[in-house]
């Protein structure tokens, strides 16, 4: 037992394992490679890689245009819609008694219709057959223009010319202080002894004229329609009738003129 006040020796080391002898099989291409690469960098004459050819190159002409291949008729994409005109109660008869004339909305606007008794309506709706983004539009003015008043001959005209519109206005706009016997001698002068007054502006503007109440439908295109509603207003606020008769000739002369 050594003396207490003797100096420890360290343990002795434990006798490392000699590691084992690594082999790089492939130290020779690894060389090869690393030199390969090393030239390339330091060489200016290398070879570039090749870019990138365009798989749709632009033609040009000679002066340098480019030239495009024609364009292709792609059918576009149409959402079906539908359209609920409602139909007041008193011309629903009528609709029954001339839903047999209604075949211009299928064969020239291809659209689907239904009448739906229940809810006193018409509903359209477009469908694949639909060429014109327009025939759901026509159709609706088409029966909205039967559900004022006017004859189903004149509503048809809406589905064959695009310059025809419709505008309405209320008798009580042109003059607020017409009491109830007023009102109805307006409506009177309006349109005339057996609807003499009225025949005439029709006549003479090229338009058709609906008096539903106190409200007034004009039908016709836009010149035509501003040339009989100015002679309706001159009525109501108490022209007399010879003077709108003097006018409408004077009117209907110019308009032959024209055409």
């Amino acid at each position: 037992m050594p003396a207490p006040t003797a100096l420890k020796q360290p343990p002795p080391a434990p006798e490392q394992q000699a590691a084992p002898a690594i082999t790089n099989e492939n130290e020779d291409e690894l060389l090869i490679d690393i030199q390969q690469a090393a030239a390339t960098l330091t060489d200016p004459n290398a070879a570039e890689p090749p870019e990138e050819t365009m798989e749709n190159e632009m033609a040009v002409d000679e002066e340098g245009r480019p030239r495009f291949a024609p364009g292709k008729n792609i059918d576009p994409i149409r959402r079906i819609e539908t359209r609920k005109i409602p139909i007041p109660p008193h011309r629903m008869s009528a609709l029954k008694a001339n839903w047999t004339k209604y075949p211009p909305l299928v064969d020239h606007c291809k659209l689907q219709v239904r009448m739906n008794i229940k809810e006193k309506r018409v509903e359209l709706r477009s469908s694949k057959y639909t060429v014109s983004n327009e025939a759901l539009q026509m159709g609706a003015d088409f029966v909205s223009a039967f559900a004022m008043g006017f004859d189903i001959d004149d509503a048809i005209a809406l589905l064959r010319l695009d310059s025809l519109y419709i505008q309405s206005f209320d008798i009580k706009d042109v003059r607020q202080t017409l009491g109830p016997d007023a009102l109805s001698r307006a409506i009177g002068r309006i349109a005339g002894k057996d609807g003499k007054t009225k025949f005439a502006i029709e006549n003479a503007t090229k338009t058709r004229i609906v008096l539903a109440g106190s409200k007034v439908h004009i039908l016709g295109a836009f010149e035509n329609i501003g040339m009989a509603r100015e002679s309706i207003v001159s009525l109501v606020l108490g022209a007399q009738p010879g003077k709108v008769y003097n006018n409408l000739r004077i009117i209907a002369s110019r308009m032959k003129e024209r055409w």
